[in-house]
């Protein structure tokens, strides 16, 4: 017998929870169904399910090959898909959300060089900082930076995210070499909608962990409102290296405490499923990873 659809059968016995159900998914007699499944089980020589009357039950090492054997046939199934969607042109209407910040700064040319290879792809983004309900919205992707919450979607990582204190380089006589105390002791410029909170705070090199918990001289929802005012001389500033870097490498901002760690955080594209995904939205999301990576090009 065909192992493939052996396999095919164990794992729809499994899912639907009898054999007559996974016959009738496969297309199969209940009788056939039953052979499938004895075949694969004298092949391997060990018993998978134990059955009765009224249900079945998987063995240890069914539930372990129940694994394995769903895994390997999403993989051939994704692989025919790919096989198929090569011989289409990648096309249709794409729904891209992302954090406004993040995607008025960084996402414009890298969906342009996208529309590009594709031009029969029209895409729609919407820039907002909450959390966006894919489903009930309709967005096929969300670009999300920071900590996930669990969920039933697919995320991908795409870039790392730094986080990173700074200011002016005439908010402190010393420049880049403030000292610990004196930054703690600065007026603070704080983005009041972050999806990953937490308090400011840097690591020493001995692991402890210091609060950064000066005045609160500003807030504000948007990361480049921050940034101007840290560019005027407001304040201390504490944000992602997305939207501090560049004024850091340019001279126009130092950055503060380069000897401390401060949190790790990452850029990820979030989509409902990771089977049946339009050729559209992969084509999509693999362009966005090889345009960011691990060295993103505002590091």
């Amino acid at each position: 017998m065909d192992r493939f659809t052996s396999m095919a059968v164990f794992v729809a016995a499994v899912e639907t929870g009898s054999l007559v159900a996974a016959a009738r998914r496969m297309g199969l007699s209940p009788s056939m169904a039953g052979k499938h499944l004895s075949a694969i089980e004298g092949e391997l020589g060990v018993r998978l399910m134990q059955r009765s009357t009224r249900r079945l039950g998987l063995t240890e090492a069914g539930q372990a090959y129940f694994l394995r054997c769903k895994r390997i046939l999403e993989e051939i199934e994704d692989a025919d898909r790919e096989a198929s969607d090569t011989q289409h042109t990648v096309h249709g209407r794409l729904r891209v959300t992302a954090p406004v910040t993040f995607g008025a700064m960084h996402l414009g040319p890298v969906v342009a060089a996208y529309l590009e290879r594709h031009p029969r792809v029209r895409v729609d983004v919407t820039l907002d900082d909450r959390f966006t309900d894919l489903l009930a919205e309709g967005m096929d992707v969300a670009i999300r930076i920071g900590k996930l919450p669990d969920s039933d979607l697919v995320a991908r990582r795409l870039a790392p995210c730094r986080m990173m204190f700074c200011a002016s380089p005439r908010f402190f006589e010393g420049g880049a070499s403030a000292s610990l105390d004196e930054v703690r002791r600065a007026p603070r410029l704080v983005f009041n909608e972050a999806n990953s909170p937490g308090d400011w705070a840097a690591t020493d090199s001995e692991c402890r962990m210091h609060a950064i918990d000066g005045p609160l001289r500003m807030a504000s929802n948007n990361m480049q409102m921050l940034l101007s005012a840290a560019l005027a001389g407001a304040g201390v500033a504490y944000g992602p290296s997305f939207v501090f870097a560049k004024p850091v490498a340019r001279g126009d901002l130092v950055a503060l405490l380069p000897d401390f760690r401060t949190a790790e955080l990452a850029v990820h594209a979030v989509y409902p499923s990771a089977r049946h995904v339009p050729m559209k939205l992969r084509r999509f999301i693999d362009h966005l990873a090889e345009s960011f990576g691990d060295a993103p090009p505002w590091d």
